[in-house]
């Protein structure tokens, strides 16, 4: 039923409780774990000065949490690939589907709502309105959001210190 199964990341809390789902759905059909990690690059532009060390910086940290997954996939025994791309997320995600066959998205969420979700916007939202494939979608628990969330602010004020 499942060959391929990709799994997005941005590293957050929301996308390591998809991670386990994902590697226990591969297990069972015996398929291929996709790891991505899309660095949005729509919210730069190469006037900012400064945006390419960012992007730089985030393409490291994507090295990171693609290789997190591609460790848990080898612990559980499941083939697995990664890669680290840039682009719009949602946009990137679906090309990645279309491109390697995927048959299964596992995607996390934070499960925003009202205000906080229309001004952060949701690439788990844009994914499933618009995936030709199946997409499951892995809500965080309310006390890891709140941690989510706190962890998202410091990260803010340490790059507009740095």
């Amino acid at each position: 039923m499942y060959d391929d199964i990709l799994v997005p990341t941005d590293g957050s809390q929301a996308a390591e409780r998809a991670i386990d789902h994902a590697l226990d759905i591969a297990k069972t059909y015996g398929a291929t774990l996709h790891a991505l990690y899309v660095v949005d690059t729509s919210i730069y532009t190469s006037l900012d000065a400064g945006a390419d060390v960012v992007i730089d910086a985030l393409e490291r940290e994507g090295e990171v949490a693609t290789k997190h997954i591609l460790d848990a996939a080898e612990e559980a025994g499941v083939d697995a690939d990664a890669e680290v791309t840039t682009g719009t997320a949602y946009r990137s995600i679906r090309d990645y589907i279309e491109s390697h066959d995927i048959d299964l998205v596992v995607m996390g969420t934070h499960g925003r709502t009202g205000l906080s979700h229309y001004l952060l916007g949701s690439v788990t939202e844009r994914v499933v309105r618009t995936s030709p494939i199946p997409v499951l979608t892995v809500r965080m628990e309310e006390e890891e959001e709140d941690e989510d969330e706190t962890d998202e602010v410091a990260d803010a004020e340490d790059a507009r210190t740095a």
